[in-house]
């Protein structure tokens, strides 16, 4: 009998530790963050710092979507000569009003990647849509804050947004800085993308892709490549010339883009990483690195 019970009593502990191993991992799984997914197709951050900038090994985990949306508001940031804590800061409320998607809804009638109301009078709802819009707004809006740039990610978004979360914000500073380090080409060869390839292929892609760059960039100028089709951007110098290269492989998916070329690195959808080359495969990248080439599919 007393050997019985013991049995019993056994048994009820290992069901109890495992309900509750249960529980832990259950609740450990939701408190999780989107950010360190382990099957996104694109990695920021392991790049090598450009001269004058320090980088650390941290790396940031995002599908292509996600990425293309942060490259477009830091583009639209950059031409307007936002400093970069505003671009750290619109990067952190996009990740946590939209986790970076350009949503079609959310609560009551918010749309888009800041989740921007048109009652609120944050404009109509296809301009929300378009994160180029969104983005500007945003940028506006956080402008019009006196000093901002001396208060918290947190203060800062939250008075822009003026979330009924506002604590939320501040998680999202460290994804935001290695980011906006990358997309602003203070480190190189830092964004790669793992690419399928699909959508619009040859001349037509190749048009698209131009028209794209000019929306996020303003009077960017673009030129074809003589011996393979895509476009190039000619450059003064390294740091807009990574800018470009590293919002070419954000859209990458998008795009139908294939091949990168500036300076002496190279990215190819087949690897889905940059390298460094001596041999372009017939891109002429220009003496020192003058263009920055994309070839699509």
């Amino acid at each position: 009998m007393r050997a019985r019970r013991l049995l019993t009593i056994a048994a009820l502990a290992a069901v109890a530790v495992a309900l509750c191993a249960y529980v832990i991992a259950n609740r450990v799984s939701q408190d999780i963050p989107l950010r360190i997914a382990t099957s996104r197709a694109c990695v920021v951050g392991s790049g090598t710092a450009a001269a004058g900038a320090s980088t650390g090994a941290a790396e940031v985990e995002l599908d292509s979507e996600q990425l293309a949306n942060a490259a477009t508001v830091t583009a639209v940031g950059l031409t307007r000569k936002i400093p970069q804590r505003g671009l750290v800061i619109a990067l952190a409320t996009a990740w946590q009003e939209s986790k970076l998607e350009n949503l079609t809804g959310g609560d009551r009638d918010s749309i888009g990647l800041f989740q921007q109301r048109p009652s609120q009078g944050w404009g109509e709802p296809e301009q929300i849509a378009d994160p180029r819009y969104a983005a500007n707004a945003f940028f506006t809006a956080l402008l019009k804050i006196k000093g901002w740039d001396r208060m918290s990610v947190t203060d800062a978004a939250q008075a822009v947004q003026r979330s009924a979360h506002p604590g939320a914000y501040e998680k999202w500073t460290d994804e935001s800085e290695i980011m906006v380090k990358a997309l602003s080409g203070e480190v190189t060869g830092a964004v790669a993308c793992t690419v399928t390839e699909e959508g619009s292929h040859g001349p037509e892609a190749a048009r698209s892709l131009g028209a794209s760059l000019k929306l996020d960039w303003g009077s960017v100028k673009t030129t074809n490549v003589s011996n393979l089709v895509g476009v190039a951007l000619k450059v003064s110098e390294p740091k807009s010339g990574w800018q470009y290269a590293h919002w070419l492989v954000a859209h990458a998916q998008q795009s139908g883009i294939k091949r990168v070329v500036y300076a002496d690195m190279q990215w190819t959808a087949a690897s889905g990483a940059w390298a460094h080359v001596t041999e372009r495969g017939g891109i002429d990248a220009g003496p020192g690195g003058e263009r920055v080439v994309a070839e699509v599919y």
